[in-house]
């Protein structure tokens, strides 16, 4: 891991107007993320823990919350819930930092910029799997638009 960098927080204004956003569309899009990165790699013993457990993740400074649950198979998005088994938060840049594998949640959750609320053991279990998981390094130059664009459209024949 590098070190910390600089603290960023999304701004105040941002923060507000992002929070307007409905928060469905966003749960559907973070499962479907999931799915296709966690779901196949998750162990059988963690997907059945996770079965039927309501989940949340709180981008702080966004004021974004994602909703989902786990139905054994997959994960599954879930309308906004009173009330969750499980809740991580941290601000945006932290979750991706994260995701980049340039932060450790260890040093996120003593440095008190990552939480977990809720079930501990489901918390703990959810760390320990990710952290035993060999899984892909976030890349944001993956995500360019001309690469996500290039995903999308059919490619043309070099015979035409």
């Amino acid at each position: 891991m590098s070190p910390s960098s600089p603290a960023f927080v999304l701004p105040n204004p941002v923060g507000s107007v992002l929070s307007r956003l409905p928060a469905f569309p966003g749960s559907f899009l973070l499962v479907t993320v999931l799915n296709k990165v966690l779901t196949n790699e998750l162990p059988a013993d963690v997907r059945q823990y996770l079965l039927g457990k309501k989940l949340r993740i709180h981008v702080t400074d966004a004021r974004l919350t994602f909703d989902f649950t786990c139905n054994g198979a997959r994960f599954v998005a879930s309308k906004k819930q009173d009330a969750t088994d499980l809740t991580i938060s941290a601000n945006a840049q932290d979750f991706l930092r994260l995701a980049q594998r340039l932060e450790d949640p260890d040093t996120l959750f003593f440095n008190r910029r990552l939480s977990m609320e809720g079930d501990t053991e489901l918390g703990l279990l959810v760390k320990n799997a990710l952290d035993a998981l060999e899984l892909p390094v976030l890349d944001l130059k993956q995500w360019t638009p001309d690469k996500v664009l290039a995903r999308f459209l059919p490619r043309r024949r070099s015979a035409e």
